[in-house]
């Protein structure tokens, strides 16, 4: 079935390490920030099982960590000379292929808890009605490079870039 999923002739190239580092102090800071929230007006009203509720909650917090890893692997990209492929999903997997005729626009973003891990996200506006394809998690010096042999690629085609 992954043959489903693998681009023609070539590798998929996966997204920075820090990607995956950055993903799991997220999960550990936001739902911990979630888990006060829910937990702590339960036992400031005196709810008998907030104990099950609590329990409940870190069993969730731990599957999330547990499942991170399997999920940044399964995100990649790789290109061709006339195609950007994207595969992603763990249980719905997904393989998008985006020529370089349809292309319109390459966007290049980094907030500010991005760039201090070093980490950029490439996205590319198409003609289509799917819309933008975002490539996330990219070393800043993978996505300049990324993005400026996709916009060479495009201009070469003479695509919409």
């Amino acid at each position: 079935m992954d043959e489903l999923f693998r681009p023609p002739t070539t590798q998929w190239r996966p997204l920075s390490p820090s990607y995956l580092t950055l993903k799991l102090l997220m999960i550990g800071i936001n739902w911990a920030i979630i888990g006060v929230i829910i937990v702590v007006p339960l036992v400031v009203m005196d709810f008998t099982w907030w104990w099950v509720v609590l329990a409940a909650f870190l069993v969730f917090w731990a599957w999330r960590f547990l499942r991170a890893p399997r999920v940044y692997r399964r995100w990649g990209y790789a290109e061709t000379d006339d195609d950007v492929y994207l595969t992603r999903g763990l249980l719905w997997r997904e393989l998008t292929c985006v020529p370089y005729g349809r292309m319109q626009l390459v966007n290049v973003s980094s907030g500010p808890i991005e760039r201090a891990f070093g980490l950029a996200s490439v996205e590319l506006v198409t003609s289509s009605t799917s819309g933008t394809i975002t490539i996330p998690g990219l070393a800043r010096p993978d996505a300049i490079a990324l993005r400026d042999r996709l916009i060479e690629r495009g201009e070469l085609l003479q695509a919409g870039i």
